[in-house]
């Protein structure tokens, strides 16, 4: 009976916690680098793997052992546990007492009405994220990955899920990586792992044996990781770990763990809280006054329960909810997918954009862009050897000879033809052709600078070809080396000239070149990025470079973008630095490089502990840890799957310019948002006075149960159009945070204003309108004082949106959206017509007398000019937020 293939050679893969300690990588890790220090032969032993791969037996056994090879980020909730978990807002759990309390003392109304805005806010939430995520889950399954292994002596094509440890893996240009692979044969191998290490250049691999010797595991020469990708070339390996026990399995996993509160989250629970310990304090407040002076334990409860529907922020979720949806669905517009709602409102409120470099500032290729003499000078000789060299090798091209190829276009055939060709290898690092060029057979040799300086022993400059003694050599290096701190990546071209009676070559004849020059290649920048970075600087966002690439290629790229780098930090030095000089230098440096993926998202969390809304963009594996930390974590549709999960925002064109679009979005969507808030709590506060001052005072209840209800719903409804209101230009030239002590200000300031106008129609009713007349219970002064108060209240709480709004005078300077503008008017029309209406006694409503109105309008113009006036005082004293 067939053995479990890693049971058979566990005893060889057993590493001890020091170990794994000491080398800070996983025991799966460790299994693979243990693979790598072997020979070839002797890891084709150690698997039992042989020429034929493995039988279906052998599979379908491993693949009951290790499961399917994927990443596994967290278990997804089922339709009931999503709407369960959002009843656990503690507003929600605030409505749903209230409810259920009424049902109990019998205020059936109360109970309904609460329950129908429990629905909708829960019901919007939910409907709209799952819509979002059901986007994201079909882009991801319009692209299937398959992979070529070979079974049975046979290859044969299976996706890549399919695979388990033990396979032998076919890899050609263009496939993905689908495991951790231990290479077990290549020919002119490059692979891209920038999805790794943010690395835009391709590097090289071989099967040769290797250790760590005090590199990255992500560095070893005989590895591939899942996630990259083959640049050029063919290869062979064995699949060593799968699934979640890959480099990035460990990273995947991480992301399973609940996710970190945002500033939305904050604000929102804050302001809450604030509210529930607000209402609490009033309605004990009402019921004990109302117990104590009327001698009824049950009517007190039944009215300080309606008092708590009618200053309880119970549109709260629905506004902040429709608020969200409507800024994604304006998202979605503009090819944006909003996968958590939250989302929208923190992109508006980030103050530091985190990036990565590759693909975002660059356009994640890989282009010729110098090609010079030893001087540095431009060079068509160079460029010219360099296009022959590329053209006629009969080897894989790899993405140097395609950008090579692709810069110009020389008509090589008419001019010259191939001799021979010296293949490219791993030891030399350089490759030869030679051709029938200009009456010699010229061997034009391209490769790494350093070995093909030391086949070298002259260089021309021009037509002048002098010795390369070594002090001449050093100058030389020094050009190369600039090339190199400009970002550049460097190949050198030499040359030699033959007699054409010499046919056959080999490395042996790769001697006393004459050295040419260089190309340099280069991941160009977008041409956006600039334009993008100086518009986000313009909206008051930082723009801060998190990569995995060296320190000289984002210096060169940042340059060209023109963001400013005084000083650039990587991830050694920061493992250096005390919790203090790491704090402070996420503050003051704008570009970290060669970072891990943990070091990315410790930047993010400690940028945030120095109050800062951080988002951060990025499409790798090694961005997936920081996507989730941030308070906003954008990717794009053809990231890798697990940065895609753990991103809030997926965007289906990478560019820094689709960003400004939704911050814009989301400053428009808190502003409207902080409108309501700010309206709500200053008005309850002012309430607050007018409730516990009109039951000490007045022999009878200020207002009847179901009169707060009727006018709590007509004052609800007139909130509903608040998500589609403009928004002051002026309010989106900066980022807006969440200041719950600002709110409380706003409260204290602004509130008491509707209480003076409350006092105001008490004082009308009691002695102007005679309801100091009151006699019974139910009688017609105390509903006149009733009709009276329920009028006033209801407009003053409708005019205050329009004061609240905006900083400048309404209607005027800052006009409000049509919807808002005729929910007011029909509200208000409402309002006054009930009194009049069919349904005025069953409402315990009378008529007004005619003289009343002009008090009415007496009042609310000096209300507006006096919330005008405190507001306008308010802003300049204590700002916009």
């Amino acid at each position: 009976m067939f053995r479990s293939l890693f049971s058979k050679i566990s005893p060889f893969l057993i590493v001890k916690e020091a170990k794994a300690g000491a080398n800070k990588i996983t025991p799966n890790e460790q299994r693979l680098v243990d693979f790598c220090a072997l020979s070839v032969e002797d890891t084709q032993k150690r698997f039992g793997e042989g020429q034929d791969g493995l039988s279906a037996t052998q599979v379908e056994e491993l693949r009951d052992e290790f499961g399917p090879n994927e990443l596994r980020v967290g278990e997804k909730t089922g339709v009931a546990m999503d709407i369960l978990l959002r009843f656990k807002n503690p507003l929600v759990v605030q409505l749903l007492l209230i409810a259920l309390v009424s049902l109990w003392t019998g205020d059936l109304p109360s109970a309904v009405v609460v329950g129908g805005m429990i629905f909708l806010s829960v019901a919007l939430a939910f409907f709209q994220e799952r819509r979002s995520g059901h986007a994201v889950e079909k882009l991801q399954e319009m692209v299937r990955t398959d992979c070529i292994v070979i079974r049975e002596g046979k290859e044969v094509e299976i996706p890549m899920a399919e695979i388990v440890p033990g396979d032998q893996v076919v890899l050609h240009a263009g496939a993905i990586i689908p495991a951790d692979l231990r290479l077990i044969s290549t020919k002119d191998f490059f692979l891209s792992q920038s999805a790794l290490t943010g690395e835009s250049m391709p590097v090289e691999k071989n099967a040769a044996p290797c250790d760590l010797a005090g590199k990255g595991i992500i560095e070893l020469s005989n590895a591939c990781f899942q996630g990259s990708n083959v640049v050029s070339g063919t290869a062979r390996a064995l699949v060593v770990n799968t699934g979640n026990r890959t480099y990035f399995g460990s990273i995947s996993e991480k992301l399973a763990g609940q996710r970190v509160q945002t500033s939305f989250d904050r604000g929102i629970a804050g302001f809450t809280w604030l509210m529930i310990r607000f209402m609490v304090v009033m309605v004990s407040a009402v019921f004990l006054i109302r117990a104590l002076k009327e001698h009824d334990w049950m009517e007190a409860l039944k009215f300080s329960l309606s008092a708590a529907v009618g200053l309880t922020p119970e549109m709260l979720p629905m506004i902040v909810t429709v608020n969200l949806s409507k800024g994604a669905l304006a998202m979605s517009r503009k090819k944006v997918i909003v996968k958590k709602l939250n989302s929208i409102q923190n992109f508006g409120a980030i103050d530091i954009l985190c990036t990565d470099k590759t693909g975002t500032l660059t356009q994640d290729k890989i282009v010729l862009e110098k090609h010079v003499d030893v001087t540095n000078r431009t060079s068509d000789d160079v460029l010219r050897y360099a296009y022959m060299n590329s053209y006629y090798q009969t080897g894989l091209r790899n993405l140097l000879d395609r950008s090579i190829l692709s810069h110009t276009d020389l008509d090589v055939e008419r001019s010259c033809k191939k001799v021979d060709e010296i293949p490219f290898d791993f030891s030399r690092k350089r490759m030869s052709v030679v051709i029938d060029y200009e009456c010699d057979h010229v061997l034009i040799c391209k490769g790494a600078v350093e070995e093909i300086y030391g086949v070298c022993d002259r260089y021309q400059v021009d037509d002048d070809i002098n010795p390369l003694i070594d002090v001449i050599k050093n100058d030389l290096m020094e050009e190369y080396e600039a090339l190199s701190k400009d970002g550049y990546r460097v190949v050198a071209i030499a040359y030699r000239e033959y007699p054409r009676d010499k046919q056959v070559f080999s490395v042996a004849d790769e001697t006393h070149l004459i050295l040419l020059g260089y190309i340099a290649f280069f991941d160009p920048p977008k041409e956006s990025a600039a334009r993008a970075l100086e518009t986000l600087a313009k909206m008051g966002v930082r723009t801060k470079i998190l990569t995995g690439d060296n320190a000289l290629v984002t210096r060169k790229v940042c340059r060209d973008v023109g963001l400013e780098v005084d000083k650039i930090i990587t991830g050694d030095q920061l493992r250096a630095m005390t919790p203090e000089q790491f704090s402070a230098a996420t503050e003051e440096v704008n570009v970290f490089a060669r970072l891990s993926p943990s070091q990315k998202s410790e930047i993010i969390q400690a940028l945030q502990k120095r109050g800062h809304v951080v988002g951060f963009m990025g499409d790798g594996i090694n961005d997936a840890l920081a996507l989730k930390v941030s308070d906003v974590g954008v990717s794009v549709d053809t990231a890798v799957d697990v940065a895609k999960e753990a991103a809030d925002i997926v965007l289906l064109e990478k560019s820094l310019l689709v960003l400004e679009e939704g911050i814009l979005e989301g400053r428009k969507v808190f502003g409207n948002i902080i409108k309501y808030i700010r309206m709500g709590a200053s008005s309850n506060f002012g309430n607050v006075f007018s409730f516990v001052g009109g039951c000490v005072f007045l022999p009878f209840e200020p207002m009847a149960p179901i009169q707060l209800l009727v006018n709590n719903l007509l004052y609800d409804c007139s909130q509903l159009a608040i998500p589609t209101d403009k928004v002051d230009e002026e309010y989106l030239l900066q980022p807006r945070k969440w200041n719950i002590d600002n709110v409380k200000r706003f409260m204290v300031y602004v509130g008491p204003i509707s209480s003076i106008f409350d006092y105001a129609t008490f004082g009308l009713m009691w002695f102007v309108f005679h309801c100091s007349l009151h006699q019974a219970k139910g009688d017609v002064y105390e509903k006149l004082f009733h009709t009276g108060w329920f009028v006033e209240s209801l407009l003053t709480q409708t005019l205050i949106v329009h004061i609240i709004r905006t900083r400048k005078i309404p209607f005027f300077q800052s006009s409000p959206s049509l919807p808002l503008a005729l929910g007011t008017i029909i509200v208000v029309a409402i309002g006054a017509w009930l009194p009049y209406s069919p349904f005025a006694n069953q409402l315990g409503f009378v008529a007004l007398p005619g003289r009343f109105w002009l008090w009415m309008a007496a009042f609310m113009i000096s209300y507006a000019f006096l919330c005008h006036g405190v507001k306008v005082w308010f802003h300049k004293k204590f700002g916009a937020d």
